[in-house]
């Protein structure tokens, strides 16, 4: 006990304490729980959707906790999704905002916009670079590779404007990454006789449709799926693009896909 009043701390502290030490963890049987159900997916459960699959076992546990014990256990979600910060400054000219914000699109192939985002899966990064029309928000096309080359959105280019026709007059929005202030990328879009807009800086909203697009694929796709490895994501992939552009409804298309709405809107005018 001496030590005890060297360090001035109450007897009766310190029996509560003893006592303590003696009684079982609380959290032992949820740890366990926990851990079992980040094995069962792989690592690619964060807390969030831990805490929804206890909710789904008949166990209703605060997502604070689920983080705290996951915190504790040191168990990571493997699978990331972020925003590809590709801005490096002025590197290139800077387009005017051309869009501003007018994401109404009267006919397809009239606006365009475009952006990078960044995948993290089994230690290893994807960068996804998709085209988007904001006519029926249908995906024209998209690139993925393990770097964000420029080539990852020059093929992009390519693939994209074979879609086009001599009668469309477009606009085509990014940020200000600096994919999109390089000569070749305004130079293949002058020849196209594109005109070029560009988000404010640091500004996601002038950019809204592209980012929306990406939390929905996020939930949809990323978080509700399992993957053996990367060549079996990318299968998956292409498998939810078509899914997306040919049989997702949206409630402002008219209960249509992008595809079947495009194709209605062609065939009335």
């Amino acid at each position: 006990m001496e030590l005890l009043e060297l360090a001035g701390i109450p007897r009766s502290t310190f029996y509560y304490w003893v006592k303590r030490c003696h009684k079982p963890n609380p959290d032992a049987e949820l740890k366990i729980l926990i851990q079992s159900i980040y094995e069962e997916h792989n690592g690619r459960y964060g807390y969030r959707r831990v805490r929804d699959e206890l909710v789904n076992r008949n166990l209703r546990v605060n997502h604070k906790k689920v983080q705290r014990i996951m915190k504790e256990l040191g168990l990571k979600c493997v699978v990331r999704m972020k925003k590809y910060r590709s801005y490096q400054g002025t590197v290139g000219k800077i387009a005017p905002n051309v869009l501003d914000r007018h994401f109404q699109a009267q006919k397809p192939n009239e606006k365009w916009v475009t952006d990078i985002t960044e995948f993290k899966l089994f230690g290893e990064k994807l960068y996804l670079s998709p085209v988007l029309d904001l006519f029926n928000g249908e995906i024209i096309t998209y690139t993925i590779g393990s770097r964000p080359t420029y080539s990852l959105v020059s093929d992009m280019l390519k693939q994209a404007f074979e879609r086009l026709s001599e009668e469309d007059v477009l606009l085509l929005h990014s940020d200000q990454g600096w994919h999109y202030q390089k000569k070749q990328y305004q130079h293949a879009l002058k020849e196209q006789g594109i005109t070029q807009s560009m988000s404010r800086k640091g500004n996601c909203y002038d950019n809204a449709v592209m980012e929306n697009f990406f939390g929905i694929m996020k939930a949809e796709f990323l978080y509700l799926n399992e993957f053996e490895s990367v060549d079996h994501f990318k299968q998956e992939l292409a498998h939810y693009m078509n899914y997306y552009n040919h049989k997702r409804i949206k409630s402002k298309l008219k209960g249509m896909s992008p595809v079947q709405y495009r194709i209605h809107a062609q065939q009335i005018a």
